[in-house]
């Protein structure tokens, strides 16, 4: 079809106002703001495939699209359409898609999105998300934006994906949902509108219909009951219908003249009263957005400034590294100083895997349990040293055997608990530290690995600590309790004096593991850390690999800095014009 075919649209509605918001939003499309969840007032054209949909957008624009068996549209395109006041101007029409822009001309449309349309979703009837952007500037169109999405079919045809149906509701649900914007549903006056999936569609994210303007086609092949149809408004059409007969050659002589379609109110019918309807329509719902769209742009900039600034300050040399270091294990020593002496756990009240004090005293009070059990469990033990004695005391001797027994059978339980012990601590230490150095993750092996060689050591230190001790009891009778043991009866003594050995050697084994922790946040662990980076192997190992930013960190600066780029620069194209809409202006 010759592209002369299609006279432009002169539309009383293009005074100027429109333009520059549309331009700004257009602007703000063209930024791809949406991708940060900013929604933006669209103009989103919708229909069943043949109601005539593409024959309404050629009407508007003066222009030719691709036509042919099965879809004609694969892909979203939104078009925009400026108006160019000097009509001795050439028309000004190009593709955007894939980062691209083609120029074309009006006898080329067609072959251009065919060709854009096949890079984008492939040869043959596939569909793809990624719309196209078709813009036409030339003398006498109105001044538009919409999005045009794939004609909706239900029985895919030879070539196209079984699930083409579900694939097309969803790019139109996607695109319609937004309270921002418009429906327009193009409709066949040839079918029933309720039976119309592009209807039931509409419905079910506007069932009010306030957002919803429906564009009836071939008013001329089925004018029977139009009048009807679009008064009685079953479908709920907030907006109102505006009928249409594209590709006649007169169509205001059409319903001017027509029987029945001569009876259709005149502010209901004709392209030039689509397109008026249509700015109007576009001018009101982006003045309404504008205000929240700016702050939105303004909200999401300021959330990606804190977390960009909240990244770590980018290290450039080993003295910036080692600067970072300390300060690392500065705040690691402040945080295990309340987790685990001080049993504060006001930064982690929820996380109780970080309340490590408190999980350490419940290990040592039921790891030391079983030594108050001793008294009644082995009381068998007693009787049976009695019987072999005259006396009714119990010599010295047959006394320190029942104790060195006792001795010998909490020694394997007790280094079983140090073990247990400092592996939990372990633990607790390395979660802190690598929360403290997870923006630094390059040196966070080396840290832990010092960590792991530290407690290793506590662990021997302990171990050896148990086995002192328990030779020490080994050794005889000796306490400074009043309650002394000696001259008691064999079943009393033995009671008396192990609860005193229990008692130092719990008590003893409570404060030795609260020194050696104290000892290792205050001290220790923040030079054996330092100790470790900074040996050779590498010559300067860990630090020097501060000055590396590792991937992760890199990875998420650079997302930051676009995302906030981006909303500076839509926060510049708002500017500019948000001083232009007048407050309550509907």
């Amino acid at each position: 079809m010759a592209a002369a075919m299609h006279a432009p649209i002169i539309s009383s509605y293009n005074n100027g106002r429109i333009r520059p918001l549309l331009d700004c939003v257009d602007k703000l499309r063209a930024l791809n703001v949406m991708q940060e969840g900013i929604q933006l007032p669209t103009i989103v054209v919708v229909g069943d495939q043949s109601s005539g949909k593409s024959s309404v957008l050629e009407s508007l624009a003066g222009i030719s699209l691709p036509r042919g068996q099965g879809m004609s549209t694969r892909v979203p395109l939104v078009m925009r359409l400026k108006n160019q006041p000097d009509p001795e101007t050439p028309p000004e029409i190009y593709l955007e898609f894939n980062g691209k822009i083609v120029p074309t001309d009006e006898a080329g449309i067609e072959d251009a999105i065919i060709s854009a349309t096949d890079e984008v979703a492939g040869c043959g009837k596939g569909i793809s998300r990624t719309p196209l952007t078709l813009l036409v500037k030339k003398c006498g169109v109105p001044d538009l934006t919409m999005v045009d999405l794939p004609g909706i079919t239900r029985v895919p045809v030879k070539g196209q994906p079984h699930d083409i149906y579900e694939q097309i509701r969803d790019i139109i649900m996607d695109h319609i949902t937004s309270e921002e914007s418009i429906i327009l549903n193009v409709l066949s006056a040839t079918v029933d509108f309720p039976t119309c999936e592009s209807i039931r569609m509409s419905q079910a994210v506007d069932p009010t219909g306030r957002r919803t303007l429906a564009v009836v086609t071939k008013a001329d092949i089925a004018p029977q009951g139009l009048l009807e149809k679009v008064t009685a408004d079953e479908v709920r059409i907030g907006l109102g219908y505006v009928c249409v007969s594209n590709r006649t050659g007169s169509e205001s002589e059409l319903f001017d003249t027509h029987p029945l379609l001569s009876k259709i109110d005149k502010s209901m019918v004709s392209i030039p009263v689509l397109a008026d309807k249509l700015v109007s329509i576009q001018e009101n719902i982006i003045s309404k957005c504008l205000p929240d769209i700016v702050k939105k742009i303004q909200d999401k900039l300021a959330a990606n400034l804190e977390e960009l600034n909240a990244l770590p300050k980018t290290i450039t040399s080993v003295g910036e590294g080692f600067t970072a270091l300390i300060r690392i294990l500065n705040s690691t020593k402040r945080s295990l100083t309340k987790l685990l002496l001080a049993g504060d756990f006001g930064e982690y009240p929820e996380d109780t895997e970080m309340h490590i004090i408190a999980k350490l005293m419940e290990m040592l009070n039921r790891g030391t349990a079983f030594l108050k059990s001793e008294n009644i469990e082995n009381q068998d033990e007693i009787s049976d040293l009695e019987m072999g004695l005259s006396s009714g005391f119990l010599p010295h001797r047959a006394f320190l055997y029942t104790l060195q027994k006792r001795l010998n059978r909490a020694s394997p339980v007790l280094l079983k608990l140090v073990g247990d012990l400092w592996a939990y601590i372990q633990t607790g230490v390395i979660n802190v530290l690598s929360l403290h150095c997870e923006n630094h993750p390059q040196i966070q092996s080396g840290a832990t690995r010092a960590v792991e060689n530290m407690i290793a050591k506590k662990k021997e230190e302990s171990a050896r600590w148990v086995t002192e001790i328990i030779g020490m009891e080994k050794l005889g009778i000796y306490t400074c309790n009043d309650n002394n043991p000696q001259g008691m009866g064999l079943v009393t003594g033995v009671a008396a004096y192990w609860e005193i050995v229990r008692a130092r050697v719990v008590d003893g084994l409570v404060l030795h593991i609260l020194f050696k922790c104290q000892k290792l946040v205050e001290e220790e662990m923040e030079e054996e850390v330092v100790r470790d980076l900074t040996a050779a192997p590498s010559g300067g190992g860990g630090i020097e690999r501060m000055v590396e930013e590792s991937s992760l960190v890199a990875e998420e600066r650079e997302r930051l800095r676009k995302r906030v780029e981006l909303l500076q620069e839509s926060q510049d194209v708002v500017a500019k014009i948000i001083g232009r809409i007048v407050p309550g202006d509907d």
